[in-house]
């Protein structure tokens, strides 16, 4: 995988073999440490149900310049606030995307028909210690912490292709508007939130009624709606902002 390719948060993906991982275990219980110099992460259509009752969803706009649907997670560029300093999740939702981690399915061929299972040889939790779980048995067939995951990986591939549907939808339907926010804070902090865009209400209302037929038809104004209340959800994230230190646990 090229490195200029690497998804958010990966650093040294390198597909999964028994030659170089033959003797690799996992400690699965790392926390969500990788994730603290993030303020958001991407998220599926499958996720949106859950993940609106506790945080705000926004579209961004990946390297290519193609809309994808993310949570997020802090305030500032660097910081997330669902992680604390010992690496434990916060929040009560962890979204796929980290819970992936450090797994991914690495596509081949031309239109990405195969796929290759690959690890972030980053990851503070693999070793050679035989602490945690082995990745791969003495014959090289996948130890259950690996089996269960390729299945977690095949789910998500689904889910992210569903999704890449839906933001071309809103796409080709003009319904993403860019937006900033500048927020201020009760302990006199300041953050301006840009680079991301919303569904606006007056979008919405322009939609032509063949394409609203589409949207209610495929799911879509569920998820749109979705993402619209979710927003009110930016308050969680000024309220732990505005918490002392020592409040946030």
């Amino acid at each position: 995988m090229n490195a200029q390719a690497l998804p958010l948060l990966y650093r040294n993906v390198t597909p999964l073999s028994r030659e170089r991982h033959g003797d690799w275990f996992i400690d699965p219980d790392q926390g969500y440490a990788f994730a603290a110099g993030t303020n958001s992460v991407f998220l599926t259509v499958s996720e949106f149900a859950i993940a609106a009752r506790e945080f705000a969803i926004v579209f961004a706009r990946d390297t290519v310049g193609t809309a994808v649907p993310a949570v997020l997670l802090g305030l500032a560029n660097d910081s997330n606030l669902m992680i604390g300093e010992d690496g434990a999740w916060r929040g009560q939702y962890v979204p796929a995307y980290l819970r992936r981690y450090p797994f991914i399915l690495a596509g081949q061929g031309e239109a990405n028909e195969q796929y290759t299972v690959c690890v972030d040889e980053s990851y503070s939790g693999f070793n050679t210690a035989a602490e945690g779980e082995r990745l791969l048995a003495e014959d090289g067939a996948q130890g259950p912490h690996l089996a269960a995951r390729l299945q977690f990986l095949k789910d998500y591939l689904n889910a992210s292709q569903l999704t890449a549907k839906f933001c071309e939808a809103l796409t080709v339907a003009d319904l993403l508007d860019s937006t900033q926010a500048n927020i201020s804070l009760n302990s006199g902090g300041q953050f301006q939130l840009g680079g991301f865009y919303c569904v606006t209400r007056e979008r919405l209302l322009k939609l032509p009624p063949d394409r609203l037929k589409f949207f209610l038809e495929q799911g879509y104004l569920d998820l749109i709606y979705l993402h619209m209340h979710s927003l009110a959800n930016m308050d969680k994230l000024m309220r732990l902002v505005d918490k002392p230190a020592a409040a946030q646990g």
